[in-house]
């Protein structure tokens, strides 16, 4: 009861701080740049974990770093420059249909790549959660032809964190949650920096309140959303495997409905039900 506790734990933690990233994102995008967004919120996360890194660096051996580095590139600052570059084009309600992408695409290249045994049950999971978050969010957006080539860049962010889940759980099995982040966002501060010095960012009018108010958005968005985050991750993926914490994706619904409340949008019965679908779904797979 204990183990199976702390995981549903991690689980819901992880699904209030993911859901309420795409809120973060939208006020970072409105008066920064996508690519100023994702730079702001790596670099945040790295500065926060650098006191870590020390420890981390002398612990970790050193053959093992340029896998750590590969894990932050594919389960982090990719998807982060791919998904704020989606969202100047595509409305968050399809965004996060597509994002639930994730658990299948975990267990497709868990199953091709790295030998994951699956079961039928997990599968019917997995597509009755699909079910019921495809008709949650399918009354709010719908999918242009011209806007195909974004909807293409978030389903490749969902393949990268499908192949990071899995390649963290083989590769860096025996590693401190930790150790990995940390090791992983220090070595990407300085590409972030470069990227922001080369998009204009220090040149901004930053002293003004809505810059600070979209800088304030991204760096929290980068040191709860992806520092806190990944360290979370990274733990409920060792202690109940990828496709256990790719399922997270499924509880972001929930949180983007509590912000709905909150600033006064109506929460009907059909997506609450739809709720209720997801994790009948979420259920299946993970028994």
């Amino acid at each position: 009861m204990g183990d199976k506790f702390i995981n549903w734990l991690l689980f819901t933690i992880l699904s209030l701080i993911w859901g309420s990233s795409f809120l973060l994102m939208k006020i970072g995008l409105e008066q920064l740049s996508p690519y100023e967004v994702a730079a702001l919120r790596i670099l945040s996360a790295g500065i926060v974990l650098i006191p870590f890194a020390y420890q981390a660096f002398k612990q970790i051996p050193s053959n093992k770093v340029g896998l750590i580095l590969l894990s932050g590139l594919m389960g982090s600052f990719f998807p982060a420059f791919l998904f704020c570059v989606a969202e100047t084009k595509l409305d968050s309600s399809l965004t996060g249909m597509l994002n639930s992408l994730t658990p299948l695409c975990a267990v497709i290249i868990g199953t091709l790549f790295f030998k994951l045994k699956t079961t039928a049950k997990k599968l019917t999971g997995i597509f009755i959660g699909l079910i019921g978050l495809f008709f949650l969010v399918s009354p709010h957006g719908q999918l242009h032809i011209g806007n195909a080539h974004y909807v293409l860049l978030v389903i490749l962010a969902t393949i990268l964190y499908a192949v990071n889940a899995n390649f963290v759980s083989r590769s860096l099995a025996g590693m401190g949650s930790l150790n990995i982040a940390s090791i992983a966002f220090s070595l990407l501060i300085i590409p972030c920096i470069i990227i922001l010095f080369s998009m204009g960012y220090f040149s901004r009018p930053l002293g003004q309140a809505d810059f600070i108010r979209s800088t304030a958005a991204a760096c929290v968005l980068g040191t709860g959303g992806t520092a806190i985050a990944t360290i979370l991750l990274y733990r409920l993926i060792k202690r109940a495997g990828a496709l256990f914490a790719t399922m997270v994706t499924y509880g972001i619904p929930f949180v983007a409905a509590g912000w709905g409340v909150v600033y006064g949008e109506q929460v009907t019965l059909l997506e609450i039900g739809c709720l209720g679908v997801i994790l009948v779904g979420v259920y299946l797979a993970n028994r």
